[in-house]
């Protein structure tokens, strides 16, 4: 092996130890604060992902940050007799998807949205479950606050980006369109002329 294949060889096991030692996933910029301006890093993390698919631990990338997570398939070896975690409410489940849907959006435009007023409950518990987080204000009189998703959100249901969510139709063909979702459906075509809920790709 010659000597730049052992630096190349030390700087991969270095992005596996930062990687393996957090305890939260790591962006690019914050992998290179701890292992310093290491050339290609983008490219060394999609080989190391390479390097682990179809191992018992995969590395991946959701929202820009990397982390290792069990492989899908092992995960049952690994669950515990445990506590059936608390489920969202019907309304914590359609003010998520609102959100993740039209963010950023405030707490005026979901209740346009749902029909129905949003209690704040609905939203601390999203953000205890680090799922959405403020994202500003509006530039609107009263200067409302407005809602948007977090990595977190995209770690937890898999998502590489909002470009992953699924699309209406695949909701309508999944027979998971109600109400609410049709409602949201109406309301995104208004938007195309100058709904402030628009969804802005750039930010996706």
């Amino acid at each position: 092996m010659s000597r730049f294949d052992e630096e190349a060889d030390d700087v991969v096991r270095a992005i596996e130890a930062a990687l393996f030692a957090s305890e939260e996933p790591l962006s690019v910029a914050q992998l290179r604060q701890t292992l310093g301006d290491v050339p290609d890093l983008a490219a060394m993390l999609g080989q190391l992902a390479e390097d682990y698919a179809g191992r018992g631990v995969n590395l991946v990338e959701r929202g820009g940050r990397w982390h290792f997570q069990t492989a899908p398939d092992m995960a049952h070896l690994l669950r515990r007799e445990k506590d059936e975690p608390r489920k969202l409410s019907r309304a914590g489940m359609e003010t998520l998807a609102i959100i993740a849907y039209h963010e950023p959006v405030s707490r005026a435009e979901i209740e346009a949205i749902r029909g129905v007023q949003v209690a704040k409950g609905t939203l601390d518990v999203l953000m205890e479950a680090g799922w959405i987080r403020p994202a500003g204000r509006r530039e609107v009189p009263g200067r409302p606050l407005i809602y948007a998703t977090t990595p977190e959100f995209l770690t937890h249901f898999g998502l590489s980006s909002r470009k992953d969510l699924p699309g209406i139709d695949d909701l309508r063909a999944a027979g998971l369109l109600d109400p609410v979702d049709l409602a949201m459906e109406g309301l995104s075509e208004q938007d195309d002329a100058e709904s402030p809920l628009e969804m802005d790709e750039e930010e996706a």
